[in-house]
């Protein structure tokens, strides 16, 4: 399966529950900033999350309650570089203890010190940033270095049991020749996902790295046959969407952002607002309104956090598309042989 049978499992019970109670909006993933502080400053982050002083980090007490409040089956550890937070280990066990699937993303730099203090679960996924390979990636984290120690954290996490899956951003510079080239050495290595997404103009960033509508739609056309040779996981739908082959409304609510200034809306990327609770934030944005995606802000926005819960709530309008993600989820992913027969 292309996602595991407890992540499916748990993710199905949670849309029957939000169904049953009559709920049209409810959140799939939740995206939980302990910190902002970060030991990299890339290309294609925020300032908001590289400054962020330790001292002003989220209490272990508060992320717990905000996993709690959300109900979100998959919590998506960020920041900032999470391997700094001083209590993740206690955070990723209050996590599981609470039966939520984590992903837990990092630079890999600091990853060593979390194994050292922490033990494989199958729901706790490690997801790896790499944005191509060795020069490609050094350049974008404006580091030396760092993608030869991801890649020893990927091999690392692998030998001691940990699922490990792998994040990359398109870029507008970025060489599709060398994204297959990186898909092929990370499906060597094993890893057991492969997530591809756009980065594309937003408020908070700055550059010219960034990647308008057409510019998406092309590439994404060349990941879409990536798909089919590597485990890539982003969903076939998403990815149809990405290369312009079909239309979603955003679903802003889909990933809601808890950072240390509060719930973060309208979304990931976008903030408008930051609401010290959970309720005024659910009920203080206009949600109808940011699904629209008629702010001027979104209109090159083709992000798995807003898109990937809009194929899911759209799903069962189409049952030739419930039966494609269904033959996609119980697929095998290429094997590293298959993928070298290529």
């Amino acid at each position: 399966m292309r996602f595991p049978l407890h992540i499916t499992t748990d993710m199905l019970k949670w849309q029957l529950k939000n169904w049953w109670r009559g709920n049209k909006r409810y959140p799939f993933v939740l995206m939980l900033e302990p910190l902002h502080t970060c030991n990299l400053a890339c290309i294609g982050c925020s300032p908001e999350r590289y400054n962020g002083d330790l001292k002003d980090r989220l209490p272990l007490d508060e992320c717990l309650r905000a996993v709690d409040e959300c109900g979100a089956p998959v919590v998506s550890i960020c920041g900032g570089e999470p391997t700094i937070y001083p209590e993740l280990p206690e955070l990723v066990e209050g996590i599981i203890a609470l039966k939520r699937h984590i992903y837990l993303c990092t630079n890999g730099i600091l990853l060593d010190r979390f194994y050292q203090r922490s033990r494989p679960h199958k729901r706790l996924s490690i997801n790896v940033h790499l944005d191509g390979l060795r020069d490609t990636h050094d350049y974008v984290v404006n580091r030396k270095g760092v993608f030869d120690k991801a890649i020893a954290m990927i091999k690392e996490g692998k030998r001691r049991g940990y699922s490990v899956c792998t994040n990359t951003t398109i870029y507008r510079e970025t060489d599709m020749n060398e994204i297959e080239a990186m898909c092929q050495l990370l499906t060597e290595l094993g890893v057991d996902g492969i997530l591809l997404s756009p980065g594309y103009h937003y408020e908070a960033v700055e550059g010219n790295h960034f990647l308008y509508k057409n510019e998406i739609h092309e590439k994404f056309q060349r990941v879409l046959a990536l798909a089919d040779k590597y485990p890539v996981s982003s969903t076939p739908l998403f990815l149809e969407f990405a290369a312009g082959r079909r239309d979603y409304p955003c679903t802003p609510w889909g990933n809601p952002t808890r950072t240390p200034k509060g719930w973060k809306g309208p979304c990931y990327l976008i903030a408008g607002n930051y609401y010290p609770t959970w309720k005024e934030f659910w009920n203080g944005v206009d949600w109808r309104y940011w699904e629209s995606r008629q702010d001027p802000r979104c209109q090159n926005c083709l992000m798995h956090s807003g898109f990937e819960p809009s194929v899911i709530r759209k799903l069962g309008e189409n049952p030739r598309d419930v039966w494609t993600m269904i033959k996609w989820n119980f697929s095998n992913p290429p094997k590293p042989a298959q993928a070298a027969q290529h």
